[in-house]
């Protein structure tokens, strides 16, 4: 599926949720079966789609890239831009680059302990 069918598709998916034919959550699975449908079928020269597997922060990250070292930079990048969970009662505070952390830790070091993988997809 090209970029124009898709967005055709999730257009479509839209409109038949504006008037009444379907609700949000059927719109919602639409909409995820068309993006998910043109990830698998994503071509772009020099490019490729990539699945993380492994730890729980990144497991089934799926993203594009250059090559399997870039895809790994990406992921690892999402995982440390991506929301930090925290038990409740634990005093969340950021550091000096904003970067959330909990009990005051530094949570870059525990980024250097992800462990994963990435795969072409499809």
């Amino acid at each position: 599926m090209d970029r124009i069918s898709a967005l055709r598709n999730v257009e479509d998916a839209i409109r038949a949720f504006e008037a009444g034919e379907s609700d949000l959550a059927g719109t919602e699975r639409r909409v995820v079966t068309v993006l998910r449908t043109y990830a698998t079928e994503f071509e772009a020269e020099g490019r490729t789609v990539y699945r993380a597997t492994g730890d729980e922060a990144v497991a089934d990250t799926v993203v594009v890239a250059e090559s399997r070292a870039a895809a790994r930079d990406r992921v690892r990048t999402l995982a440390d831009d991506g929301p930090r969970s925290t038990s409740a009662g634990d005093a969340t505070q950021s550091d000096d680059e904003g970067r959330q952390t909990t009990d005051g830790r530094d949570q870059s070091a525990d980024d250097d302990t992800l462990t994963f993988e990435v795969e072409p997809l499809g």
